[in-house]
């Protein structure tokens, strides 16, 4: 499948996965159309080895509002949210700096009645891909609107049905959710779909896998559960980074599906803008988060020696 990533000489973005690759040969800089096939056959270098003064990617959560409460949120729900002017001078920050990707998370970034302009003033900086992490519950309903602004989008899902996924999310969430699926595949959204790996979602990981090649996803993501936000509670449910590969490590993989463990130690030095404007990066360990200070220019997210600049 030919689709929209984005490069800088070596390094090119992929906003489904959220990865960074290595490519062979020097790329046009800015947004390109690539064979993802292809990319997916790159090596990713560790963020240490980037070489670069600012992030590959960020994640940005304009919002803490949700309309669900899923206990493995790394969310701070006391954080207030910036007003609308301010909302979209950040992504005017985020469209002149030079960064690859920009996943617009949450809270749940569809309760945004002006996200659809947040992400076309990133996507029209021209160096940014822009994706968006939602639950999926308006997705079915914002499909076709978000088709014109995104490169991917990013789905939770905690079960491969309603019994299981609703328990941990909420009633009705599982159907919602999978409607929206279906309508940003039928709109041409490159959609991955990813889960929160916990004790008590590794013995449905298969059935997850086999619904999103069932459901006509590009990819399927298993997220290392983070103890920061809501779910710092959980650390019974925690995985580690050894037992996680074990249980990927058995998975079946469907043909044309790509599957991808984003291990702990892989999540280290992240960097995460909230919605009061502040960013943070996770420790390199990903167990805690530092740096915090307000984004008031590109030179707010220039890297340090200690976040693992080379």
């Amino acid at each position: 499948m030919r689709r929209t990533f984005a490069s800088h000489r070596y390094l090119v973005h992929d906003p489904a996965t959220g990865m960074t690759h290595r490519a062979p040969d020097p790329q046009p800089t800015g947004r390109i159309i690539l064979d993802d096939t292809i990319v997916a056959s790159w090596p990713v270098p560790a963020a240490a080895d980037l070489d670069r003064h600012t992030p590959a990617s960020v994640c940005w959560s304009p919002i803490v509002r949700c309309n669900l409460h899923c206990p493995q949120c790394l969310d701070d729900t006391t954080v207030p949210e910036l007003s609308a002017m301010e909302r979209h001078r950040i992504a005017g920050v985020l469209a002149e700096v030079e960064l690859l990707g920009v996943d617009i998370s949450g809270g749940e970034p569809l309760l945004l009645r002006d996200l659809t302009t947040l992400a076309s003033t990133i996507r029209d900086g021209g160096r940014s891909v822009v994706s968006v992490t939602t639950n999926g519950w308006h997705l079915a309903r914002r499909a076709p609107e978000l088709a014109r602004c995104l490169d991917a989008i990013r789905i939770s899902l905690d079960g491969p049905d309603p019994a299981r996924h609703d328990a941990i999310r909420g009633a009705g969430s599982f159907a919602r959710a999978t409607d929206g699926i279906r309508a940003a595949v039928a709109e041409g959204i490159p959609v991955q779909i990813q889960t929160v790996l916990m004790h008590r979602t590794a013995e449905t990981l298969q059935d997850l896998v086999d619904l999103a090649h069932g459901i006509g996803a590009n990819g399927f993501t298993a997220l290392q559960m983070l103890p920061i936000g809501a779910s710092a509670a959980l650390s019974t449910e925690m995985l580690t980074d050894e037992q996680a590969r074990r249980v990927f490590a058995a998975l079946r993989v469907p043909p044309g599906l790509r599957v991808r463990l984003r291990t702990r130690d892989a999540a280290g030095n992240f960097t995460v803008i909230r919605a009061d404007g502040r960013v943070w990066r996770n420790t390199i360990s990903a167990l805690s988060i530092g740096g915090l200070h307000p984004l008031r220019g590109a030179t707010d997210l220039i890297l340090t020696s200690r976040d693992g600049t080379a």
